[in-house]
């Protein structure tokens, strides 16, 4: 009997070093995702639930009267108008530019491709400043365009040309991998049964990208949208005028009209999460795929 209960005694020390480590396995993901709903709570949710309660602070109609500002709705529109420029052109620069990388081989490929990743090592604000330089009454360009009557800098145009600019490489690098991996046999195979080019990128590519390029188009979107450091220092900000939404947020608040400035807030904070629900859906999609 000695003999049995010493054998189970040494048969039960390591089961309980066994239970002991899978506890503690199951103990440490459970800490990860404590923390990360805590940090998300404090640095997310919580942000969000202040800019809604201080944009109704005064009530729905405080709101209402705060959104339908003429300066504010100036604002709405002046960056929706951009988007719908800026994005539009950036799709077509994308797969133009996707489709010469990964289809095509020539001397400047590498060249190219650093020139697309520029505006992600380009701080915003320097961008900003850069087309000053070039388009500004003393800039590069600044004699010329005074001599034959064009305004570039401090209008709506400028701020076009630097959302372009610093939105440009969104589509380009989301289509970049998917091109590249599916490589060319399929164009190859449709060119030699007599496709002509448009009838290859229309019936062969665009269905193989198009996932990515809806994706890219909604990163592009909602950068060009929020784009702040770039468009405040070439657009003057002119009230009614030149002022986008995040621009006029920022005027709000300094003219300490809290409610204005949360009422604008909380329209980009609805656009970033409509985002954010079709960026999780492309993502659920081109994963199913």
């Amino acid at each position: 009997m000695t003999g049995a209960t010493a054998l189970s005694a040494r048969r039960a020390v390591p089961s309980g070093i066994e239970a002991a480590r899978h506890d503690s396995s199951r103990l440490v993901p459970r800490l990860l995702i404590g923390t990360g709903l805590v940090l998300t709570a404090l640095f997310i949710v919580m942000p969000v639930i202040v800019i809604f309660a201080e944009a109704f602070a005064k009530g729905v109609a405080g709101y209402r009267e705060a959104i339908t500002a003429p300066e504010t709705v100036s604002a709405i529109w002046l960056t929706v108008i951009t988007a719908i420029i800026v994005v539009p052109v950036n799709i077509v620069f994308g797969v133009c530019a996707a489709w010469a990388i990964t289809k095509f081989d020539f001397p400047a490929k590498k060249t190219l491709i650093s020139l697309i990743e520029l505006p992600f090592s380009v701080s915003p604000i320097v961008a900003g400043v850069a087309y000053l330089l070039v388009y500004g009454s003393q800039g590069l360009f600044g004699e010329w365009l005074a001599a034959h009557d064009l305004r570039i800098m401090f209008s709506p145009t400028a701020i076009v040309l630097v959302t372009l600019f610093v939105t440009s490489p969104f589509v380009v690098r989301e289509l970049l991998p998917l091109m590249q991996a599916q490589g060319s046999s399929q164009e190859e195979a449709a060119a030699t049964l007599g496709a002509t080019g448009f009838q290859i990128f229309r019936r062969v590519t665009l269905p193989n990208i198009r996932w990515a390029l809806l994706y890219g188009a909604v990163l592009c979107s909602a950068r060009a949208i929020g784009e702040f450091g770039a468009v405040s220092v070439v657009s003057g900000r002119i009230r009614g005028e030149t002022n986008t939404l995040p621009l006029q947020i920022e005027l709000l608040y300094n003219d300490y009209n809290a409610t204005g400035a949360f009422a604008a807030a909380s329209t980009l904070t609805v656009i970033a999460l409509i985002t954010l629900v079709i960026k999780a859906t492309l993502e659920r999609r081109m994963g199913e795929r």
